[in-house]
């Protein structure tokens, strides 16, 4: 969200599974095949590889041979498979279920413009209980924002070594997530990578919400951390890349340039997707209550869905918000049906909870988050 993170902003994502991401059978709802997919195939025992479209194939229960995959002519999308396992969710339309479903625990990347800051006066971590309420929800998980210019401090360099007590405080939290049952998501930084590369339950997001520098610049860093977290050693893990002007939606294929460069991302384990982040008020910037429609939400990703089929990418929706109103229920409900139904939309993350957000609008942090009252039960628990 553009009011409240840096450039510099790192951040973790926790991912509930009783399967490790790299192993060599496919979990429940994980993808097992597609165009391009040169990942594990073998589904775990009770679970069989069905087709969901020509880029992505799902794990899910049942016993039966896996369909063929579809032949699309040229001038033709490939039709959806029809005989798919129906898809329990507030979606009619959805073709599969999301392997991550989430929301951002905010918290410690707040007074950024006071570093370092003092735990508990400028900054917090999330709260396990928290924590504990959305994985009794069914979230399986967390994307967990920290400021970078707090974990390696700008005095000792981007290669110096990491302030010790902030580095403590986030492994606490993700080890608490990990505890149960969850995996985590971290930042482009070799000697970071270090730290996580051997935990297959992290993984990473290289940097949030890039907005002052060209696409192609923003792509090129974005490789080289794909290159340096694998030459790390960190080569099991789900890596997640983001486009400039905040990595938007709505303007992943026009005005940002995005999308004439980030379809030639590489990584040898094929295992990393497009991240992007929307907001429905005017702006896009998520500061604004107010949708500009009750569809904005299925219209801001179209064309960004559409880019993700044509170059077989998968993508992942990290800021999803809006207010609690009748038009941005609406707005959000067409958001998340359309990610469902998409097939290449590997989930997303709620903007926000954590600890501190007070009356802020678009938070869902328990017991009483603004956005519990009427978003939360409408729009979003639904397609848990």
């Amino acid at each position: 969200m553009r009011s409240t993170m840096s450039l510099f902003s790192a951040v973790f994502l926790a991912l509930l599974s009783t399967t490790a991401i790299a192993q060599v059978t496919v979990g429940p709802y994980g993808q097992c095949g597609g165009a391009s997919y040169t990942g594990p195939t073998q589904c775990e025992s009770g679970l069989v590889c069905q087709v969901v479209n020509q880029w992505y194939h799902q794990c899910v229960p049942g016993s039966a041979v896996p369909t063929p995959i579809p032949t699309p002519t040229p001038t033709q999308n490939p039709p959806v498979s029809t005989t798919s396992r129906p898809v329990v969710t507030a979606c009619p339309g959805a073709v599969a279920k999301f392997q991550y479903f989430g929301v951002n625990q905010a918290g410690a990347e707040f007074g950024n413009n006071v570093i370092p800051g003092l735990l508990g006066t400028h900054y917090t971590w999330p709260s396990p209980t928290s924590i504990d309420f959305f994985t009794r929800e069914g979230f399986n998980s967390f994307r967990i924002p920290f400021q970078l210019e707090r974990l390696n401090p700008p005095a000792r360099g981007l290669t110096g070594s990491f302030d010790q007590p902030y580095l403590q405080g986030l492994k606490d939290t993700v080890s608490y997530i990990t505890r149960k049952g969850a995996y985590a998501i971290i930042e482009l930084w070799t000697n970071l990578a270090n730290e996580f590369k051997n935990d297959e339950r992290v993984v990473f997001d290289v940097m949030n919400e890039p907005h002052t520098m060209e696409a192609r610049v923003v792509f090129d860093l974005n490789q080289a951390a794909v290159n340096a977290i694998r030459a790390a050693g960190a080569t099991r893990q789900l890596i997640l890349v983001e486009g400039t002007s905040w990595t938007g939606a709505w303007t992943w294929t026009t005005s940002s340039g995005n999308g004439n460069v980030f379809q030639n991302i590489k990584d040898p384990n094929n295992n990393v997707a497009i991240e992007m982040h929307q907001y429905l008020d005017s702006d896009g910037s998520g500061t604004s209550p107010l949708c500009v429609s009750s569809s904005i939400g299925r219209e801001r990703l179209a064309a960004a869905t559409a880019w993700l089929k044509q170059h077989n990418l998968k993508g992942f929706l990290g800021e999803l918000g809006a207010g609690s109103n009748p038009t941005c229920i609406e707005a959000v409900k067409g958001a998340i049906c359309s990610l469902q139904e998409s097939g290449v939309w590997i989930g997303f993350a709620w903007w926000s909870a954590g600890p501190w957000w007070g009356d802020y609008f678009q938070s869902i942090e328990p017991p009483n988050g603004p956005a519990l009252v009427d978003m939360y039960p409408q729009a979003i628990k639904p397609f848990i």
